[in-house]
């Protein structure tokens, strides 16, 4: 069944309500044609992400305007330098991030990470250990990745993965490959199985950018 406007803007207000991470008072709904917009204020920026993720359990939201703007509160607010120092233990502490090949950069809170890794999992990894630290407003991930040979049939490869994710119908999807690039196209029917496609081909050797192109229908 197909959501009326109303309906989904209902839904996503209920769902922001339910989660405990957020306070749903200072976040305005609004949904048209299946896009749901948000505005407001948030304190933070995982608290402006968790905001996204929750529109995007919901039925029938096919895409989101994300127009949440940051006011953090004075005590969680910190200085380029201390947010610097923490993004560099916090890269330090991770296992998944080689050592001293992500820098970091700090201009008004947002934090900008640049290096060269091996794979887009570990450069999904770095972003995470830092995002979630006081006083960031942001995080753009730079890092660029080294390139590698492809390794044997991929298009085979990235589709024997979607087979076994429980998730993702195969059927459904088509991949493209232009050098180390990869085009997914076709339907999907959550923003899981959106994520969990983009995760897939992103697992092969060789592979270093994804554009998810698919549909959440």
């Amino acid at each position: 069944m197909i959501k009326s406007d109303y309906e989904l803007q209902e839904d996503v207000t209920e769902e922001l309500a339910f989660d405990p991470s957020l306070d749903s008072t200072k976040i305005g709904v609004a949904a048209k044609d299946g896009v749901v917009t948000l505005t407001g204020t948030v304190a933070s920026y995982p608290e402006k992400a968790a905001a996204e993720r929750a529109a995007k359990r919901v039925a029938g939201v096919h895409g989101i305007a994300e127009e949440l703007k940051i006011e953090m509160p004075a005590s969680d607010q910190r200085s380029d330098a201390d947010i610097a120092q923490a993004a560099l233990r916090a890269l330090q502490w991770d296992v998944t991030v080689p050592r001293n090949r992500v820098t970091v950069r700090v201009e008004g809170g947002w934090l900008t990470l640049e290096g060269e890794l091996n794979w887009p999992f570990q450069r999904d990894a770095a972003k995470r250990a830092v995002e979630h630290l006081w006083g960031v407003r942001g995080v753009t991930n730079a890092i660029g990745l080294r390139t590698m040979v492809f390794s044997g049939d991929v298009k085979e490869k990235i589709r024997s993965a979607f087979e076994r994710a429980a998730e993702i119908d195969a059927n459904k999807l088509e991949v493209e490959i232009h050098n180390s690039t990869v085009t997914l196209r076709g339907d999907v029917h959550s923003w899981n199985e959106f994520d969990e496609a983009e995760l897939a081909a992103l697992s092969v050797p060789g592979v270093m950018v994804v554009n998810n192109l698919t549909q959440v229908t």
